[in-house]
């Protein structure tokens, strides 16, 4: 693919050296693409990141170390009972083999879903934009990336996206929402169906009650309050009882390990 790239919108914080910044600065400048980023200010490190990221997460997503540590591919599945490559595969071939047009992904991830996702946006000559509050998990992303990807990375909170109304035909929320309290999930959700075209689909995988006779379901119960503590809104409710009351239609539901994962797609109804 010609003309691909790799460029970061606002990314300032504290957790950056100043040699990390130079080093982004002419990259995006000499890509010349200072004009396709949204209108926003800089995100202002610590008083952007939220109160319950700090609170709850500083020691997996925060924490320069801790981003050290949870980058491993071997590490991100076996906190997902093995199942990584699976719900990753399953999200990718629900958003289709190649990826024309504009694409969102809701928060940086762990692991490689966010190279692969970019190759299907590049094979279709589409672009790929991921949104994130913590500078420190794009910068780590952009060290993933490939130089040649049609990717943004762009420093914002997913509760309140300075992005255009209908401007992406599709978006991705991997293992996202359940780090979130739910007034912040449920914004999240309006956010996001606010950014996609009618028609456009919005795709979501995270956690969900597993069966009764699942062998997890007890000791994951007490993993989950104790590390997650908002994890186990999504196995009172599901991730429905979050979306807007208006302007989402489900299309495809489908359950991973025994109910303790689901996937869950939503189309954009036009108003």
């Amino acid at each position: 693919m010609t003309d691909a790239f790799v460029t970061d919108a606002f990314v300032t914080d504290a957790l950056m050296t100043d040699g990390v910044m130079a080093g982004l600065r002419p990259r995006a400048a000499a890509a010349g693409l200072a004009g396709r980023a949204p209108e926003s200010g800089p995100i202002d490190a610590p008083r952007a990141i939220p109160d319950y990221l700090r609170k709850y997460y500083w020691w997996t997503y925060i924490h320069p170390s801790a981003v050290k540590f949870f980058e491993r591919q071997w590490l991100v599945s076996a906190i997902l009972w093995g199942n990584y490559a699976r719900l990753r595969d399953a999200a990718l071939a629900r958003l289709g083999e190649t990826l024309p047009g504009a694409t969102l992904q809701v928060a940086c991830a762990y692991g490689d879903i966010t190279p692969r996702l970019a190759q299907r946006s590049a094979a279709a000559n589409g672009t790929l934009d991921v949104v994130d509050v913590l500078p420190i998990q794009l910068q780590n992303l952009r060290q993933k990336m490939p130089v040649a990807s049609p990717v943004r990375l762009l420093a914002m909170n997913t509760a309140e996206l300075k992005l255009p109304d209908r401007s992406y035909d599709r978006a991705l929320i991997f293992f996202l929402l359940h780090e979130q309290p739910a007034d912040v999930r449920r914004q999240t959700l309006q956010e996001v169906l606010r950014v996609v075209k009618p028609g456009g689909q919005v795709v979501i995988v995270d956690y969900a009650r597993p069966r009764r006779w699942h062998p997890a379901r007890y000791l994951w119960r007490i993993v989950l309050a104790a590390f997650e503590p908002f994890a186990l809104d999504l196995w009172r409710d599901d991730v429905a009882a979050w979306m807007p009351a208006k302007g989402a239609r489900q299309t495809n539901a489908r359950s991973f390990f025994g109910g303790l994962y689901k996937m869950t797609s939503f189309t954009r109804c036009d108003d």
